[in-house]
């Protein structure tokens, strides 16, 4: 798979809300994922496909419902891709709420070898 079609791939499962499909086709097992700071039940690392999986299990866990989520066309070079990510959620205990980020994808022999989220 090119890094042309990893990304639209990606853009598209990240767009119908289907991150843990992304994780298991497109991530590598040895995979991070990168916060900008800690938060309540987050690190600032995450490490392994399996420990991600755990993570978003986590993040879907605490949102009751997701009214929409948009994503923009991918920015691509020899072996990153970036997107914007914006989510109007509602959580629970805490209510709606706008999540708007840049995801940044670093890709190594066609898999996701790194995640990193700026907000």
């Amino acid at each position: 798979m090119t890094i042309q079609e990893l990304a639209a791939k990606l853009a598209n499962y990240c767009r119908n809300g289907q991150f843990e499909t992304a994780l298991k086709e497109l991530y590598a097992d040895d995979t991070v994922s990168i916060e900008p700071f800690p938060t309540p039940g987050f690190e600032k690392e995450t490490k392994g496909k399996e420990a991600c999986f755990a993570k978003a299990e986590l993040f879907n866990s605490m949102v009751e419902e997701v009214h929409a989520i948009a994503v923009s066309e991918p920015l691509i070079t020899e072996n990153i891709i970036a997107f914007t990510l914006d989510m109007d959620l509602t959580m629970k205990e805490k209510g709606r709420t706008r999540m708007n980020e840049l995801c940044v994808y670093t890709v190594k022999d066609g898999k996701i070898i790194a995640e990193q989220f700026f907000y």
